[in-house]
């Protein structure tokens, strides 16, 4: 089962660019509608999808019991590594990233489909909490006992802009580590050693829990999905900064550390 997850903050959706050519057999999966509940202050700006929301979703996709499930994006799975995330956390075991996205396919010389797909509807079950999360009160907590990584650009975490959130800074605690980083410059993940070289000198190691959390919890997911490339477990905080920056009384913290 192939989805199809283009999707970029601000929009437009990639319902168009994936009508004008996707891998052949993809679904598209709308992040907005499907991956998230809709935006609220004091949950941020991309809850975790109710299951019955959720539960259609999928349904829609025509995922089958025992189908394996490859999502990708155009953008270095930074959108599609939500829908990674998200069905684990649903109990569906065998999802993957196709590293590279939509253009290591057309790198390969493979060719696109245009329009949209028809599939027969999906059977398959899903148990939302398969994964572990943090909520507001357990995240303002966390960097006294773990690595608390921000996985938003750089400029963001300083608080030296914020385009998006209604306050500029970071979560006290928390280091610094954009997600971006984690990309070569095709788009494909860094090799596991690289990968895993960053993840340890930024504190990382199997002695401490690891948390991530970026602007609403999407590209959160691809730096989960590094550090498991990496050979670490990591948590998600899925309010991420659009939750914290809204929270009354949640201190903010600016600059480097």
């Amino acid at each position: 089962m192939l989805l199809d997850v283009r999707w970029r903050l601000g929009g437009p959706p990639g319902l168009d660019e994936y009508r004008h050519g996707h891998i052949p057999g993809a679904v598209y999966v709308d992040l907005e509608t499907e991956l998230a509940d809709p935006a609220q202050p004091s949950l941020g700006r991309h809850p975790l999808p109710s299951p019955a929301r959720l539960r259609s979703a999928v349904r829609r996709w025509g995922v089958r019991r025992g189908d394996t499930v490859v999502a990708y994006d155009d953008s270095g799975n930074l959108a599609s590594a939500r829908a990674w995330w998200l069905l684990r956390w649903a109990g569906v075991d065998d999802v993957l990233l196709l590293d590279g996205g939509l253009g290591a396919w057309v790198d390969a010389g493979l060719g696109l489909a245009v329009g949209d797909e028809t599939t027969e509807p999906g059977d398959v079950e899903i148990a939302p909490g398969r994964l572990p999360t943090l909520d507001l009160d357990e995240v303002a907590a966390f960097a006294s006992s773990g690595v608390l990584l921000d996985a938003r650009a750089v400029e963001r975490y300083r608080g030296e802009v914020e385009p998006v959130d209604p306050r500029a800074g970071h979560i006290p605690g928390a280091l610094s580590a954009p997600t971006t980083a984690n990309l070569d410059s095709t788009g494909r993940f860094r090799p596991a050693g690289e990968l895993r070289q960053r993840f340890v000198q930024l504190g990382v190691d199997a002695q401490r829990p690891t948390a991530v959390y970026c602007g609403s919890g999407v590209t959160a997911a691809h730096e989960i999905a590094a550090l498991a490339i990496a050979g670490f477990d990591a948590v998600l905080f899925p309010g991420s900064w659009s939750q914290w920056s809204n929270a009354d009384g949640a201190r903010v913290a600016t600059g480097s550390a």
